[in-house]
């Protein structure tokens, strides 16, 4: 990626915002194909040639429509984010208050991408693979959840469930930073797999960063 690309994550929020949806009946099976493949054997021991057999179509259709295999990577990848987005914007709206949402956010951020075949694969026996697009990007990764976060904190204040003197960029940074630390640094303090100690965690942590001063 360049330095002036945009990353996975700050082009996987933008589509699930916008509900952008511009795969062909092809591309969509290509990116299956591929999908199934990387889970089932990794990335590095993947070739085009075995996600042109997974997705039934052949490698030259495959090469059209991603000229080279870190692109494919970086399209399923994203479509990935993406999914993990649109469920999460689904799912906050489930919670009845502010700090239910908060913990319901950050409990579903760690094990829905640590569950995830693909991403929590990768994080797991390739990081390399994967760390590079979310860390070596001058911090465009981190940012995007961020500002993702802060927008959520924006509408709470907005109806009246936060209130105004909240820092919610402060805020938003801090929830962001905890969440990216578990998840490429897992603890042998806190079980990322236990449900209950998370939530305990961030109704004992992050919560109270949104409490007025």
């Amino acid at each position: 990626m360049t330095a002036d690309s945009d990353s996975l994550l700050e082009r996987a929020f933008a589509e699930a915002v916008e509900r952008a949806d511009d795969s062909d009946a092809i591309t969509t099976r290509v990116l299956d194909g591929a999908y199934e493949q990387f889970c089932r054997m990794g990335i590095r021991r993947s070739t085009m040639e075995d996600v042109a057999r997974r997705a039934g179509v052949s490698r030259i259709t495959v090469y059209r429509r991603f000229a080279t295999k870190d692109a494919l990577v970086e399209h399923v990848v994203r479509r990935e984010f993406r999914r993990y987005f649109d469920q999460f914007l689904i799912d906050i709206e489930q919670a009845r208050s502010l700090a239910d949402r908060v913990v319901l956010g950050f409990v579903s951020s760690l094990q829905a991408i640590r569950r995830n075949p693909l991403i929590g694969g990768l994080l797991a026996v390739e990081p390399d693979v994967l760390l590079p697009s979310m860390m070596g990007d001058d911090g465009r990764t981190l940012a995007t959840v961020q500002r993702f976060v802060a927008g959520q904190l924006r509408r709470e204040q907005h109806a009246g469930n936060l209130g105004s003197d909240v820092d919610v960029e402060l805020a938003a940074e801090m929830m962001a930073r905890v969440s990216a630390s578990f998840l490429l640094m897992p603890s042998h303090v806190v079980d990322l797999d236990d449900e209950e100690q998370l939530r305990a965690v961030a109704r004992r942590f992050l919560v109270p960063m949104l409490e007025p001063r």
